[in-house]
């Protein structure tokens, strides 16, 4: 199956990202790859270094995921390059771009509310309402949203009310999307994360760093490899009848 379809992914061009983790998981499982980032140089970087050391086909090209033109460019971008042939059709999308919001709630202003769901939460329904047309007509797709742990506990990570509030919006338009697909052939799930050694936390001080690790039953933090090979299960036929689920991947740390 791989071999003949491609994944999207977007925010993949973070040297230390969930993102470029996903892009790896997905090229070392045969998948071709359309790489998308704010940061558009990153995001070919990426797809050159993978592409030869995998042998798979790629296309890199900027998105701000919180913009609509922007989003319906690249998809459009994409889509010519499965008509002529430089892409197998799209069979996978990973919505992993956002950013978090380490302030505390009397000291978020509405532009900083606004901008963490407008990355996290509209991105992702933006992203996602672009792409899923084609998987529909095809009657194939897979679809996995990037939560967080954030959102199932209050926060107690890094992210505060704005990240928390935007990565529960994921769960539940992960499961209502479920829903309304039924036996379309695309299936859309979520993963929530806890503690990942990535860039996010940029900021965060060795006490905090401490105190995140104390919290996890295994005793440190997730490696973006282990976040990714999720996301690639998720996309596989294997994970055929998971449709609207979530899966935690948080070393032990929000068990319920």
């Amino acid at each position: 199956m791989s071999t003949t379809r491609t994944a999207v992914i977007t925010g993949a061009g973070a040297e230390k990202g969930i993102g470029r983790a996903v892009a790896e998981a997905y090229a070392a499982a045969g998948w071709s790859l359309a790489l998308l980032d704010l940061d558009g140089d990153a995001a070919a970087a990426v797809a050159a270094t993978l592409s030869e050391a995998y042998g798979v086909s790629s296309f890199a090209g900027v998105v701000d995921v919180a913009d609509e033109a922007s989003v319906s460019a690249a998809q459009s971008a994409i889509a010519e390059q499965v008509e002529n042939g430089q892409l197998p059709p799209v069979g996978a999308l990973a919505n992993i771009a956002g950013i978090t919001s380490p302030v505390p709630f009397l000291e978020t202003s509405l532009a900083l509310w606004n901008k963490v769901l407008a990355v996290n939460a509209t991105g992702t329904y933006l992203v996602t309402r672009a792409f899923l047309p084609d998987m529909l007509d095809r009657g194939f797709g897979r679809i996995v949203n990037m939560s967080s742990v954030s959102a199932q506990r209050g926060g107690g990570v890094f992210g505060k009310v704005p990240y928390s509030a935007a990565k529960a919006a994921i769960l539940g338009f992960t499961k209502a999307l479920a829903r309304e697909l039924g036996s379309s052939g695309v299936t859309i799930n979520a993963v929530a994360p806890g503690a990942v050694d990535t860039n996010i936390r940029v900021g965060s001080t060795d006490e905090q760093e401490a105190a995140i690790v104390r919290d996890i039953p295994l005793g440190r933090t997730a490696s973006p490899k282990e976040i990714a090979d999720v996301i690639v299960f998720l996309s596989s036929a294997e994970a055929g009848y998971l449709q609207g689920t979530t899966i935690d991947i948080n070393g032990g740390s929000h068990l319920h």
